[in-house]
């Protein structure tokens, strides 16, 4: 298979024989493929902003591991504090350790970990989108079933019924802002996504549309959620409406909600951390290619179901999924270990290397109308994350100075 094209096709170019414009997917001139977010911003802009790219990506994408394994076990508990709650009475006190459900999701991840080609599973994406459609319009209906019985909190624009804007509502509004900025978390595996399109039709124009109709889909649903989460419960909403907030009836939508909070996660934390895979054991392929333990794979078959096992991608991937397990068990703080992480990836990812791309494909001028436009769009989105950043890390420290390692109950 070729390379650079592949099953895919080759480029398709214009009436000029020229590639047709690709955005930065593409090499403007020789039409070869950026496999990665580092291979685009290496050709645009040089080999050390890629390193610098590469650094924030795969930090963010391990730090989403780490987010995603707190997440699952917030749902998983979840789901066994309303069995409890039905069994005893909901006042019952119903308190379980996250810890078992970190181990039992990372003993998931690590077999799903040895699958080959699991980016290439398309009906994962199908599963996921649904599953992210379950749990949103369960987290609406429930909200909007508080507001309809009249039980919903008195709210105003600074927050809460007094409407008083404090330093305390300031630093979690700032959070919120990290937990929104979160969502736009794809951006860091956009070329991965890019590179399974054919090229019948320019891969950017399938992208364009594709993030069209995914982020307009994806702001309304969680807008909703986020609303009537709010016009429920007020300052009291919880970071995740099927775990913290206090609906117990019926109990059978609150289970059913988690369970797609974890099926969703199970497939997503694979999705994001495959990236992290590839670019290590890329590396050690070409740092080691002689080498049995990276390279030779083993044949192994289970009743009528073959495989191969490579040493390197059993001993690391099963590695990096404990490690990251650890480090959840030991800070599974929700709301501002995912605000830090959107915060972190969100200003480099999202907003200054696609500016800086852009700037340069399109040889903008500097100083002119839109050189500024953008600047200013860059230089506000930086203010935005460091803010983001700073109200994280101030209620992560907040947090662990109350928490003992490893001892943490929901």
């Amino acid at each position: 298979m070729d390379v650079e094209s592949g099953a895919r096709g080759p480029p398709e170019l214009d009436d000029d024989g020229r590639i047709k414009r690709t955005d930065c997917y593409r090499h403007p001139v020789t039409g070869k493929r950026n496999y990665t977010y580092m291979d685009a911003v290496k050709v645009t802009l040089g080999s050390r902003m890629s390193v610098f790219c590469g650094m924030v990506q795969y930090s963010v994408l391990a730090g989403s591991a780490i987010g995603y394994t707190i997440t699952t076990s917030i749902s998983v508990v979840a789901i066994r504090r309303f069995d409890c709650f039905h069994k005893q009475g909901v006042d019952a006190p119903c308190h379980f350790s996250n810890n078992p459900s970190m181990i039992a999701f990372g003993i998931v991840q690590i077999f799903l970990s040895q699958i080959p080609n699991f980016h290439k599973l398309s009906w994962l994406s199908i599963i996921a989108a649904i599953m992210s459609f379950g749990y949103a319009s369960i987290g609406i209906a429930l909200s909007l079933s508080v507001v309809i019985r009249g039980n919903g909190k008195s709210t105003s624009i600074f927050g809460g019924s007094e409407g008083q804007f404090t330093a305390e509502r300031m630093w979690n509004m700032l959070v919120a802002l990290g937990n929104i900025a979160l969502a736009s978390a794809f951006a860091v595996v956009i070329f991965d996504i890019q590179d399974t399109l054919r090229s019948s039709k320019p891969e950017n124009e399938e992208m364009k549309k594709a993030n069209m109709i995914g982020l307009t889909t994806m702001a309304v649903f969680f807008l909703l959620c986020a609303c009537t989460g709010y016009a429920a419960f007020g300052d009291e909403t919880a970071g995740n409406i099927m775990t913290g907030s206090k609906i117990f009836k019926p109990l059978w939508v609150m289970y059913l909600g988690n369970v797609f909070i974890v099926v969703h996660l199970v497939g997503a934390h694979q999705v994001l951390v495959q990236p992290v895979y590839r670019m290590f054991e890329t590396f050690a392929g070409k740092r080691w290619p002689s080498s049995s333990f990276v390279t030779r794979k083993y044949s192994l078959r289970i009743g009528k179901i073959g495989f191969s096992v490579n040493m390197l991608r059993l001993v690391w991937r099963t590695l990096f999924v404990v490690v990251t397990s650890v480090l959840a068990m030991a800070m599974p703080f929700f709301n501002h270990m995912l605000a830090l992480l959107g915060a972190v990836g969100f200003w480099p990812v999202v907003v200054y290397f696609p500016i800086a791309m852009s700037i340069a494909n399109q040889k903008t001028k500097k100083a002119s109308l839109r050189w500024f436009g953008l600047q200013i769009l860059n230089l506000s989105c930086f203010l935005v994350s460091v803010a983001a950043v700073c109200s994280a890390v101030r209620g992560l420290s907040r947090g662990l100075s109350q928490y003992k390692p490893f001892m943490y109950r929901e």
